[in-house]
């Protein structure tokens, strides 16, 4: 008896020495899949601050979460930017470039007869509008002018059929870039059924054989949304209005045919520059920050920012407004002061119903109607100085 109570206590104490031998990994449990926060079409133009609360019976973490906060304060120095930050930004410059991604400088006077350049602005600014209807993406409508841009640039097309290379182009762009695309009937119904559905799916196919298939590529809003971080690093907190100015004037650009010839990344560090300079016109628009980044000096600038900033001054392209009205309108751009426990679904809710509890709802700041000085000054294109 004595010698089975002894085997016991031998088995007990050898189970207890080999615990501590077993691998963490089995008692670990899978991160369940809900735990992933969903993705929404709704644009936020800064972080929304959501915080999930911790479960009952979890012991905090020792280490100190990385935040939003953390990286910010860290990319104040260009030198220190997010990981790979600059390496990607250089990626992405020399993918813009790749002649496959290029249109031609000026393709409707070597290869359009029937287009001309006040055609495809007002297409664009049509598009502009059905993006606004679908609620689609900005990445949506830079995308669709590309495929269009240079689908023209090999291709000489009727101008009756402009307007269905246009939709073909968007309903491609919207299934790469959207949750919820457009259905084709959507696309037709906006046309007033002018095109069947087979004949949208037919230029759906001949731009993407044009393409091959490659409908991934670098626009100004890729490049934008990197340069406007450096952009607002002497500013205390995030400057909505020199953002939304930013904005607009990409997608005026995007209007212009002559804005064509400029690679994307140049575009964006022009709209940099002349949103600045708008803002707080005594103080150099450029920085050794964004000329560190972006790789251009204001000399490469000049001949975009000034087209840019006429652009923007000029009232000749009145008739084209749908971007003009869209930056005027109320817009949900920023939320701020959420209930932690506020799911998605309840804040679609709030923002359908227009609610205001707990949320805070900011405009356009009507950047459309800001008014700058009558010229640039040229010392402002000379080399940026360390101050």
């Amino acid at each position: 008896m004595a010698d089975k109570e002894n085997s016991v206590r031998v088995t007990r104490l050898g189970k207890k020495r080999a615990a501590p031998e077993l691998p963490e990994q089995a008692t670990r449990k899978r991160v369940a899949l809900g735990e992933i926060p969903t993705k929404s079409n709704i644009p936020a133009t800064v972080d929304l601050g959501f915080e999930t609360k911790p479960k009952r019976g979890r012991r905090k973490a020792k280490k100190k979460a990385v935040t939003s906060t953390n990286v910010e304060a860290k990319s104040e120095d260009p030198h220190l930017c997010e990981p790979f930050e600059s390496e990607m930004f250089e990626y992405l410059h020399n993918m813009e470039m790749e002649a496959k991604r290029r249109p031609l400088p000026d393709y409707i006077e070597k290869v359009q007869k029937d287009v001309t350049p006040t055609m495809r602005g007002i297409l664009v600014d049509w598009l502009v509008e059905v993006a606004e209807e679908y609620k689609l993406l900005s990445d949506t409508l830079y995308l669709s002018i590309s495929y269009i841009d240079r689908f023209l640039s090999v291709n000489a097309l009727n101008r009756q059929r402009l307007q269905l290379l246009g939709v073909s182009s968007m309903l491609i762009a919207s299934k790469y870039e959207e949750i919820n695309p457009p259905k084709v009937g959507d696309f037709c119904y906006i046309t007033d059924n002018t095109y069947s559905k087979k004949e949208v799916v037919k230029m759906e196919a001949d731009i993407l054989g044009y393409l091959k298939f490659e409908i991934g590529s670098p626009t100004i809003k890729t490049f934008l949304r990197k340069l406007i971080r450096i952009a607002q690093e002497d500013y205390k907190s995030p400057n909505l209005k020199l953002e939304f100015l930013c904005y607009y004037l990409s997608e005026l650009t995007l209007l212009d045919y002559g804005c064509v010839k400029f690679l994307p990344s140049l575009v964006a560090a022009s709209v940099i520059f002349v949103s600045r300079f708008t803002i707080r016109p005594k103080l150099h628009p450029w920085s050794l920050s964004l000329q560190h980044f972006s790789g251009y000096k204001p000399a490469d600038l000049k001949e975009c920012v000034l087209r840019i900033y006429d652009l923007q001054l000029s009232k000749r392209a009145s008739s084209l407004g749908a971007v003009r009205e869209k930056y005027k309108k109320h817009q949900v751009s920023i939320l701020f002061n959420l209930p932690n426990a506020l799911s998605c679904q309840q804040l679609s809710v709030k923002l359908v119903s227009g609610l205001n509890s707990g949320v805070s709802l900011e405009q356009f700041k009507c950047v459309s109607t800001l008014s700058s000085p009558p010229e640039i000054p040229n010392s402002f294109f000379e080399d940026v100085k360390e101050s």
